[in-house]
């Protein structure tokens, strides 16, 4: 399972439908996770509202980072 896979899983574990974007290849630091954009809406032309610091206060980096070591 790749870092970004192992991303997905965690993230889904801890918040389940969680939506969010993430532009990369990898996925390991702190500065990565600040790097998500998270869905929080669809505007009127039916695209993503976006927002870069994650509104889900059970996803912090501590914590998915715990979830991601789990997968390791």
């Amino acid at each position: 399972m790749t870092n970004l896979e192992k991303m997905v899983k965690a993230i889904n574990t801890l918040k389940t439908d969680c939506q969010f974007t993430f532009n990369g290849n990898d996925f390991s630091t702190e500065e990565h996770f600040n790097n998500i954009k998270w869905i929080t809406g669809i505007d009127e032309f039916g695209m993503a509202i976006t927002v870069d610091t994650c509104p889900h206060s059970e996803i912090t980096w501590d914590l998915l980072q715990e979830e991601i070591d789990k997968l390791s």
